[in-house]
């Protein structure tokens, strides 16, 4: 699978649906090694407008638009390659929580979802719903995972 994907934009042209664009996202960072998150498209209000594309900054964790949504494409590599440590007894590194319901779903790999009490392994095929609560990602195996994940803008 592609660590970096191909976005495919649709739209209407001369009152015919036509495709507008068909490219590799653009917007794909290294924030560490091998873990590469790329935006593939994000919208700043609701109902979101079909007319327009705002970028928004590429980072780690993400600053959904109030009202707006965040389309993401992350491969998440191997605990060993991130050169974080995590201690026993100590909350994990990458511990965060983000305002917004997240669609998550695994594409391949594996993953550990990590919360403040107790964690699951993920497989492809899984989806998680993460409602605005803290937690963290895990790969403990010798792969890369790729995950897709929708976050849309939420209140407590």
């Amino acid at each position: 699978m592609n660590i970096i994907p191909r976005r495919i934009i649709t739209g209407i042209k001369d009152g015919k649906s036509v495709i507008v664009e068909d490219e590799i996202v653009k917007n794909a960072v290294e924030h560490f090694p091998n873990l590469i998150i790329s935006d593939v498209w994000n919208t700043q209000q609701m109902p979101a407008s079909l007319d327009l594309e705002s970028p928004i900054p590429n980072t780690g964790f993400p600053q959904t638009p109030k009202n707006g949504t965040y389309f993401r494409h992350v491969s998440i590599p191997p605990d060993k390659d991130l050169g974080l440590e995590v201690k026993t007894g100590e909350p994990h590194p990458m511990m965060h929580k983000t305002q917004t319901l997240d669609y998550i779903i695994i594409l391949s790999g594996e993953l550990y979802l990590i919360m403040e009490e107790g964690e699951t392994l993920l497989k492809p095929g899984d989806i998680v719903i993460q409602r605005g609560t803290n937690h963290a990602w895990s790969n403990r195996s010798d792969e890369p995972c790729i995950q897709l994940a929708v976050l849309i803008d939420a209140e407590k």
